[in-house]
């Protein structure tokens, strides 16, 4: 047995042992449980009362009831054949009457002729408008809708046995049909035959089907129910945990499996009721579930079902009453979780069935020859603050609760999305929100929020919140056995992101814990002690409220205990013969309304003292006044002795415990001040919670603002004011005082406005006698009573533009204020029109219509706001020229900069930020957008340090990162050239390592040189610039020196920067001239590599070289190449033997010599006569007439440079 999530033996067995003194027969001892262990997290209420009745006539006997959801026919059997479609419509003109409270008739009442004998069941098919009803003899008839009426479809009969029960799948395709001798037929919406089955041995009385149509549920007479697949295969049997121990013979009462069309409660939600006869029922997830919700109702069970959306399961039959010898009809209903919601008494001898209606507001029951009308009132989680409407609903789609603030007087609406959700709680401009703080963690949140929902402070408490009270100052939150104080704070000045900011510890001031068996004193010194929480009591809290002053804690005995506030101090205790289930103090906290678990109001005065039947003195008396059936209540805000109370379907306002006459509305109250109810049909709201209406927000003025209104109108100012005097009302003094100024009566006005202490009507009433025109008096007057359109019309024709002007200017109409600027005929106020322009461009920046907020701030000349505009629009270009036109050192230029910055212009940026003198700034901005150079060439022009350490930690933090080549770009754009050369020969040599493709690694080769020339090249006009600056010699030699240093630290790179690339020049141009068959050329060209032996691998050099001068067939320079090979440590012994014996071979058929040594002798000859090489061809120059390349000096024949563009080695354009 799961108690709500799951509990331990030991609980189970105390709460079994402690179930028979509990006020409800079996449901309580679970209620105390989910408390115990974290499950139920709020007390449910819900109110139920019944409306309405109809006879069926010759008092035929009813034996069932279905309510179509979705089209609200209501279809009832009976004996004789009895088949009757009915459908109550509510047709009124009045827009106030909507809901529950709008008068209902029956628009359809037909009787449907094809039974003979007892109609035992209906069955509705919603999606496809179709009734299935049974008879005692077994004759099935399908039944449709044409042209506004009931006829009959298709007919069947077995003539073998009687149907039991019948029950269409939830997309309406499939209807399953159980008769009592076992047979089964599943049928589709056409009437076709799918499968047929006879179970053997088995009386059948129920069948369901699972949400996704793949399980049935066969119900036994003998109570046993069988699980089968969608096809008819027997699975298993269903365990009955709620039949434990149960004795004698039962039988199923209802099967009930809510299919989750509008979504559920909460997820994983029972969602499977079973319930027998004898009260016994269980709630399951699944119908595999082996932990279920089990209620023993204590009641004989008829049947049972769920509403629309599977939040409350209502439980129809009997109960035997002690004291008379008859049972009485009862409804009772339940949270999936099997908490016990309420009982509604049914009159008449036996209830047979019940059916709810689509929305979920209303029960119909058949009794006798009776169908009986329930209202349901649901427990909504809403309030009421600052003129917002707070509601909480789910969503099929989402986990979590939808809650909307809905400013009713805008309509605008903010929604959040909050887990767990117990409470909603209001008062003034605030409300909080009541959640569980995690599924695995035991603590609670009470989260204070504003009116658009903003979170101000989250509380988190170790405390089930069951029931929550706030006051101005105050939250109190209260569980079964003790109750949390918290005095909240609020920031009203700060912003909602400062409030979030701000860091507040927990003050042993603020925050109190007293257990309800307590006694507190009211001193200060009391400890903060979640232990009290977990303390049991043998009377728990059922209902808490408070105001200002006084705190209000109802017990389950009927006891209430009285303390003071804030300063809790046990003052006074109550006893009462009821169970609160809400109480609510009036405004000066003399008088405490309790509505009871039954709907019952009764007032109880807490300072009136009496003297009891004993003769002893007692403070607090029950007043006479009991209204049944109640449930909503709200005092006056402003009259202890006004409060409006909701009685099933109507309104009243009781003055003095004296009603007036009820008003007919089903809205639950929000406030009630100034004489005036303001009430929300949140029924109507929640059939459509994303979009509410203004019309769903009821006001009703009381009979004493009405009177006086209708005094005013008919009678006179005189007469009114003498009734007002009787009953007086600030309210009142001030429709008196507002007639008086509409008749221009200024001393009643003023009277009036002094007796409602409205000291803004007195200085306004003031004004108005200095005022010698009667025509001005008139206008101000209509001004006062908003009617501004025509006041400024009286304002223009008396020739007074600047009052006109004035009054638009305090309602912020600056549109009309510019528009009254440029019609008037003089020069208008150019400060005004400024102020104007940059408003309206306010009113379109704040709705982000940036365009033509622009428009205006330039005719206002703001310049703050439209860089903000320009910047929003991406209109950079306009953004430059603003800060262009702005003189140098302006205070909005380093913002201008900051824009540019962001999004990532650099030479705008910098402008900006050398504009208003901020030359560190643009180089950081440099910096930040890898602009390096830029930062150099600035950091250089302003004499700054710091760039040179600031590159060189960049550069080592890419290298870190192994990103070289960022590293390098950021040198080279920095100018720091030989750094960058550096890296880039050290790639070149990392990648000649791997044996990498040679182009690949000459071009790495070339471009280390190219850096190198580029060094030299900034040396030299480094060395120009100072020589032409100062003293030349000085500045020579310490140039020279800088330079001397750099050859020393790196001669190998610095000697000849191209000696890597002309190593791998030439290595790739005498293997492409031996492909291409110039073998002579590739033997010159290969000569040249025996030079380069410490960039290029001696093996491959010696290698090309044997390969080039045999094919050459130069045998004397193949045989000394040989001989290097043979004699190169790097080589193994079996390579150095395969080089052995390729020698031999080649050389016992060619002498060892070179056909044509003179041709050779130059380039074999070494040391310092060589002569220049052309790097075209790898030929000795031994011409006049060359070229030589700019960039790295290198020669080529002048035959030859005609067949390029660029430069063989280097690459650069040949001019």
């Amino acid at each position: 047995m799961r108690l709500g999530g799951g509990g331990c033996q030991a609980t189970r067995e105390l709460l079994r042992a402690t179930a028979a003194r509990e006020w409800r027969c079996g449901t309580r001892y679970i209620l105390r449980a989910l408390v115990a262990e974290g499950r139920l997290l709020r007390v449910p209420t819900m109110f139920f009362y019944l409306s309405k009745k109809i006879a069926v006539p010759n008092n035929v006997k009813l034996k069932c009831i279905s309510w179509n959801k979705d089209q609200g026919f209501i279809a009832c059997g009976g004996e004789d054949g009895l088949l009757k479609v009915l459908r109550l419509e509510t047709q009124t003109d009045d827009s106030k009457l909507r809901g529950l409270a709008a008068p209902s008739n029956l628009s359809m009442n037909q009787n449907l002729e094809g039974h003979s004998g007892a109609v035992q069941v209906v069955t509705w098919n919603e999606q496809y408008q179709k009734l299935t009803t049974s008879d005692q003899n077994g004759l099935i008839i399908v039944w449709m809708l044409y042209k506004g009426s009931w006829y009959e479809e298709m007919i069947n009969n077995r003539n073998k046995s009687v149907v039991r029960s019948m029950s269409w799948n939830a997309d309406g395709q499939k209807i399953c049909i159980v008769y009592e001798d076992g047979a089964v037929i599943v049928g589709s919406v056409d009437g076709n035959r799918i499968w047929g089955k006879d179970l053997k041995g088995i009386q059948l009385c129920h069948v369901t089907w699972s949400a996704d149509s793949k399980i049935l549920l066969f119900g036994m007479a003998n109570g046993e129910i069988h699980i089968y697949d969608n096809q008819g295969n027997f699975i298993m049997k269903m365990k009955l945990n709620c039949l434990v121990n149960v004795t004698g013979a039962i039988s199923i009462a209802g099967i009930h499996w809510y299919h989750g069309t509008e979504g559920y409660v909460e997820p994983d939600c029972p969602c499977l009721a079973i319930c027998f006869d004898n009260g016994r029922c269980q709630i399951m997830r699944h119908e595999n579930d082996q932990n279920p919700i089990l209620i023993d109702t204590g009641m004989y069970v008829v049947g049972i079902q769920w509403n629309h959306i599977g939040s409350v399961l209502a439980v129809a039959g009997s109960q035997k009453v002690v004291t008379q010898d008859k049972d009485v009809n009862i409804v009772q209903f339940y949270t999936p979780f099997g908490e016990h919601l309420g009982t509604l008494k049914v009159p008449g001898k036996q209830m047979c069935s019940l059916s709810w209606e689509g929305g979920g507001l209303k029960i119909a029951l058949a009794v006798d020859s009776f169908i009986y009308f329930a209202n349901i009132r649901p427990d909504y989680k809403w309030g009421y603050c600052s003129n917002t409407v707070v509601y909480a609903y789910t969503r099929p789609d989402r986990p979590e609760y939808c809650v909307v603030f809905w400013d009713t007087k805008n309509n605008e609406k903010y929604v959040k999305y909050v887990k767990s959700l117990i409470s909603i709680t209001t008062c003034g401009d605030f409300c909080i929100l009541a959640t569980k703080a995690d599924e695995n963690h035991p603590q609670f949140v009470l989260v204070l929020c504003n009116s658009i929902g903003t979170p101000l402070d989250p509380k988190y408490i170790d405390l089930v919140p069951l029931f929550v009270a706030m006051t101005k100052t105050h939250v109190i939150a209260a569980s079964k056995e003790a109750f949390y104080t918290w005095q909240y704070r609020v920031a009203k000045k700060l912003t909602a992101l400062e409030i979030n900011q701000i860091t507040r510890s927990r003050k042993e001031g603020r925050e109190r814990i007293y257990h309800v068996d307590d006694v507190p004193s009211g001193s200060v010194d009391g400890v903060f002690d979640y232990s009290k929480a977990i303390q049991g009591t043998r009377d728990p809290i059922c209902a808490i409220t408070a105001s200002d002053k006084t705190l209000i804690v109802g017990r389950e005995s009927g006891i209430i205990q009285r303390y003071s506030f804030p300063n809790v101090a046990l003052i006074q205790k109550y006893s009462l013969d009821c169970r609160a289930c809400q109480l609510s103090l009036n405004c000066n906290s003399s008088r405490l309304a309790i509505v009871d678990i039954a709907g019952v109001l009764t007032f109880f005065d807490l300072d009136t003292r009496v003297t009891d039947s004993t003769g002893q003195q007692v403070v607090g008396e029950l007043l006479k006044l009991e209204r049944k059936d109640v449930w909503d209540m709200k005092w006056a805000k402003d009259n202890p002795d006004l409060f409006a109370m909701m009685e099933k379907t109507r309104m009243y306002v009781f003055r003095n415990l004296d009603p007036e006459e009820p008003i007919q509305t089903s809205g639950y109250i929000c406030n009630f001040e100034d004489l005036e109810i303001k009430s929300v049909l949140l029924d109507e709201i929640l059939k459509n919670p994303e979009h509410p209406s203004k019309d769903y927000i009821m006001n009703f003025e009381i009979r004493s603002l009405r009177d006086s209104r209708a005094l005013i109108e008919k009678v006179g100012i005189e007469d009114a004011s003498q009734f007002i005097e009787d009953n007086p009302h600030p309210r009142l003094w001030r429709l008196l005082a507002e007639a008086a100024l509409q008749k221009l009566d200024l001393y009643t006005a003023q009277q009036a406005f002094v007796r409602c202490k409205d000291y803004q009507g007195i200085k306004f009433v003031k004004r108005l006698g200095n005022l010698q025109s009667e025509s001005m008096k008139q206008a101000e007057i209509i001004a006062y009573f908003g009617r501004f359109e025509e006041a400024e019309r009286m304002y223009l024709d008396m020739d007074r533009r600047d009052l006109a002007i004035g009054l638009r200017l305090k309602l912020g109409d600056w549109f009309r204020v510019l528009q009254l600027l440029k019609t008037g005929s003089g020069d208008a106020d150019d400060s005004l029109l400024e102020q104007a322009h940059n408003a309206i461009g306010d009113y379109f920046a704040d709705r982000q219509k940036w365009l033509n907020a622009v428009q205006y701030y330039v005719k206002g000349r703001n310049q703050e706001r439209l860089a903000e505009c320009y910047y929003m629009l991406e209109d950079y270009e306009g953004l430059e020229n603003l800060a262009n036109s702005l003189p140098e050192n302006h205070k909005l230029l380093p913002e201008i900069a900051q824009m540019f910055v962001r999004v990532g212009m650099c030479e705008q940026a910098v402008s900006a930020f050398l504009k208003c003198n901020q030359p560190k700034a643009a180089v950081d901005t440099c910096v930040h957008l890898n602009q390096w150079n830029k930062a150099v060439e600035l950091a250089k022009s302003h004499s700054m340090k710091e760039i040179g350490s600031l590159l060189a930690r960049y550069a080592s933090h890419l290298l870190e990162k192994n990103k070289t080549l960022d590293a390098i770009e950021l040198y080279r754009k920095a100018g720091y050239f030989f750094d960058a050369a550096k890296l880039m020969y050290k790639i070149a040599d990392e990648e000649a390592k791997k044996r990498t493709k040679p182009l690949r690694v000459k071009k790495l080769y070339v471009l280390s040189a190219l850096l190198i020339e580029q060094h030299h090249e900034q040396m030299k006009n480094a060395q120009r610039g100072k020589v032409k600056g100062k003293n030349s010699e000085a500045t020579s030699a310490l140039a020279g020196l800088l330079e001397e240093e750099v050859l020393s630290t790196t001669s190998r790179f610095t000697d000849n920067a191209w000696r890597g690339a002309e190593a791998y020049h030439f290595f790739i141009l005498a293997q492409r001239q031996l492909y291409e068959g110039y073998v002579d050329t590739a033997l010159k060209t290969a000569l040249h590599l025996r030079d380069y032996e410490d960039i290029i691998p001696s093996v491959e050099i010696y290698s090309l070289l044997a390969l080039c001068a045999c094919a050459s067939r130069a045998f004397g320079t193949c045989s000394k190449a040989f001989i290097k090979l043979e004699s190169l440590e790097t080589l193994s012994a079996e390579q150095k033997q395969q080089y052995e014996d390729l020698a031999l071979e080649i050389f016992t058929k060619h002498t060892p010599k070179d056909n044509r040594k003179s041709e050779l002798n130059s380039l074999l000859e070494g040391g310092e006569g060589k002569l220049p090489t052309c790097i075209a061809t790898g030929s000795p120059i031994i011409e006049y007439q060359f070229w030589v390349c700019k960039v790295c000096k290198h020669y080529v024949l002048a035959q030859e440079i005609s067949n390029y563009n660029f430069c063989p080695l280097c690459h650069s354009s040949v001019e």
